[in-house]
């Protein structure tokens, strides 16, 4: 085993109860504010979503977004600050990890600290009792046209049960520190996602479900059988600690992250502008 370059250290760990998708974003950046910023110790934070929501990249086409068929199913949008494609969430647990640049697990190029915390979500998911395995990124080919799914699309070090994608992280690099967060699918039908999305025509978005369904899968499938929210939790917490030399205290929103969470709901990701702003 390589030796681990960095001491212990205290992180917050924040647990919340499941939210909205404007109000989770507003959250993981409330939180990157305050973190980049030295009022707040890095932080891991644990979280889930209600109702059921589809999360775009920061630069994904809206249109990618059937709206009807959204709201048909009270299912809501939103428009991450960072990267990757879309993701549905419901039935998951989604972690944000939120540090200034000079916090040592993060530091170095964005696929060095990428490669970090798939270490950790990778201690995680063994510890749940998942055979994981870690690639690096294989280059898609040039000609492959754009996929509006997260979990089609390939990512670095892309962490795999039986061949198939199990966990989708997206990073951001702002003027305040790093943000990662991610999704892990606990159960429930993967393919529902297609049903959000905007197809040339029935086939194509049929075609589209059974790609996703061959390229990714959940935890309960992989199991046989469904496992809670604070079981996975718990293995997250346990992951992060050992894996990243970490000690957790338990912790919640700070006054002052609480106002800016308010405020980044209505000036950002509840306003339109935002949303749909490509």
């Amino acid at each position: 085993m390589m030796p681990i370059p960095y001491p212990r250290a205290a992180w917050r760990l924040i647990i919340t109860p499941p939210g909205r998708g404007a109000w989770n974003m507003a959250v993981d950046e409330a939180i990157l504010e305050s973190v980049g910023n030295g009022r707040s110790k890095p932080t891991l934070r644990l979280y889930a979503w209600s109702p059921a929501c589809l999360s775009l990249g920061y630069a994904q086409p809206f249109q990618d977004v059937d709206q009807y068929s959204l709201a048909a199913r009270g299912w809501e949008v939103v428009r991450r600050i960072t990267g990757g494609r879309a993701i549905l969430h419901v039935d998951e647990l989604t972690y944000a990890v939120m540090a200034p640049y000079d916090e040592p697990r993060l530091t170095g190029s964005l696929l060095e600290s990428y490669r970090r915390i798939s270490e950790a979500l990778m201690q995680a998911l063994s510890i749940l009792g998942l055979p994981v395995q870690t690639h690096p990124l294989q280059t898609p080919g040039t000609n492959e046209e754009p996929k509006p799914v997260c979990f089609e699309v390939p990512s670095n070090y892309e962490i795999t049960v039986n061949g198939k994608k199990i966990v989708g992280s997206a990073q951001a690099r702002k003027k305040p520190g790093i943000l990662q967060h991610g999704t892990l699918p606990l159960m429930g039908d993967l393919a529902r996602i297609v049903q959000a999305l905007t197809f040339s025509d029935p086939g194509a978005r049929e075609e589209a479900g059974k790609r996703l369904l061959a390229r990714a899968t959940s935890v309960e499938a992989v199991l046989g059988q469904p496992i809670s929210w604070e079981t996975a939790a718990s293995a997250f917490i346990q992951g992060f600690s050992q894996g990243l030399q970490i000690d957790f205290q338990d912790s919640n929103l700070t006054a002052a992250e609480l106002a800016r969470v308010d405020e980044l709901v209505v000036e950002k990701y509840a306003n339109p502008e935002w949303t749909a702003r490509m």
